[in-house]
């Protein structure tokens, strides 16, 4: 299963903006995309509401996680970009 560990960098973490584009990412994928903290929450990306329920600050650790496809890598690299922009 294609995966990313990120620590979050984003400046305020992940509040609205960048949770909304992680949906729009995920919904655009079309297989389920999960982010998984390091105390074992697991939400699906689709769902806005779960993941600004995680209240993702900056600095904090996520696992994202998809199925293989031909877009995994490209779409998790996305999200990685979202969380933590260079």
């Amino acid at each position: 299963m294609p995966h990313r560990r990120v620590t979050i960098s984003a400046h305020n973490g992940a509040h609205a903006r960048p949770v909304a584009e992680l949906a729009r990412l995920a919904l655009a994928h079309g297989a389920p995309v999960t982010l998984a903290t390091d105390d074992g929450a697991v939400v699906e990306l689709a769902s806005i509401l779960a993941v600004m329920d995680l209240a993702l600050a900056e600095g904090d650790v996520v696992t994202l996680s998809t199925t293989v496809s031909h877009d995994a890598d490209a779409v998790l690299d996305a999200m990685v970009d979202v969380l933590a922009p260079r």
